[in-house]
């Protein structure tokens, strides 16, 4: 199985340098050069980087303002850097390491020592991403977990408030899973729990979408740049196949078969919202589907009101309920 190259930012304003190092690690890695400082902080965020050699002498900027820029970014501070450079002093060494740098070579260095040292630090870099990525992962569903979904949604809450654009969540729950355990054991619940995952993971197809585990036997979806009647459309579906699963369920109160009840909510940010919003939206609709029955999708679509009291801005939601199921 051919895996990707794990790739090598290298950034020196000495194009000579540049070409020596590139020359040692390119059979190994996939390279990037830059060399400036500018270059090299436009580079890591446009490109998928695992390591950063870095010049700490240059004109534009130097290697401890870029590292420290690196070191700032949360979409680049987990990049690992070395310093590449001529100056030996341990002031300038200690410097480069407590700014964020993960080691510090001084040149002129022999290429195996740079091949060593660039080998071992992406070996690390590997693991903790392979445990980062566990860490976001529900262990029995396999779908993303509840930290994974908070930072999801604060990212694309952040997107759709920029653009002026669309964000639905929906939110559901397995309909008498409590009953469901009680009846035919943990052992059952939790393979009924999976099952239910993936039919999530498969009723959402695009890239952006996320299914996650929300907690216990409640899941959660988000659609980024989704309408409410999109949203709808996709929980109704997602309804659909989970009663068509057919899981025996004998002490349900609504069907023979495992059913869901399912919440959905949409808006627009702005920018005195938070994220908090439309899980509540979402959660309220759940909550309406519950009395209404359940095996239902209920939507709660808000607009948002403005006023004044006393100096204080409040928002006032106006609701806008309908109703799907059995």
């Amino acid at each position: 199985m051919n895996l990707e190259r794990q790739s090598v930012l290298i950034v020196d304003d000495s194009r000579l340098n540049l070409m020596f190092m590139k020359d040692i690690l390119k059979d190994r890695y996939k390279i990037f050069c830059a060399t400036s400082g500018k270059q090299a902080l436009a580079i890591t965020m446009a490109e998928r980087v695992d390591l950063i050699i870095l010049d700490v002498t240059m004109p534009d900027m130097d290697g401890y303002e870029v590292c420290e820029q690196i070191k700032k970014n949360p979409q680049t501070k987990n990049i690992p850097v070395i310093f590449v450079s001529a100056m030996e002093e341990e002031e300038n060494e200690a410097k480069g390491l407590e700014i964020g740098a993960i080691d510090y070579i001084i040149k002129p260095f022999n290429p195996s020592i740079l091949k060593a040292r660039v080998k071992n630090h992406l070996e690390l870099k590997k693991y903790r991403d392979i445990l980062e990525k566990l860490s976001l992962v529900d262990g029995l569903t396999g779908l993303a977990n509840r930290r994974y979904f908070d930072e999801v949604l604060d990212k694309e809450w952040r997107r759709a408030l920029r653009n002026g654009d669309n964000l639905s969540i929906i939110l559901l729950d397995v309909d008498f899973f409590k009953k469901y355990n009680d009846h035919y054991g943990h052992l059952a619940g939790d393979d009924c729990l999976r099952q239910v995952g993936n039919v999530l993971k498969d009723s959402v197809k695009r890239a952006g979408d996320l299914a996650a585990r929300y907690g216990g036997e409640e899941f959660a979806v988000i659609l980024p740049s989704t309408p409410w009647e999109g949203a709808f459309i996709i929980a109704e579906k997602m309804r659909r196949n989970i009663e068509s699963l057919q899981i025996a369920h004998q002490v349900s109160e609504v069907s023979s078969y495992v059913t869901i009840s399912v919440g959905v909510a949409s808006l627009k940010p702005e920018m005195d919202m938070i994220p908090d919003i439309l899980i509540r939206n979402a959660d309220d609709a759940l909550y309406q589907a519950k009395r209404n029955g359940r095996n239902k999708v209920c939507l709660d679509k808000y607009k948002a009101v403005r006023f004044i009291n006393k100096n204080l801005t409040c928002k006032i939601f106006r609701r806008e309920s309908r109703t799907l199921g059995h």
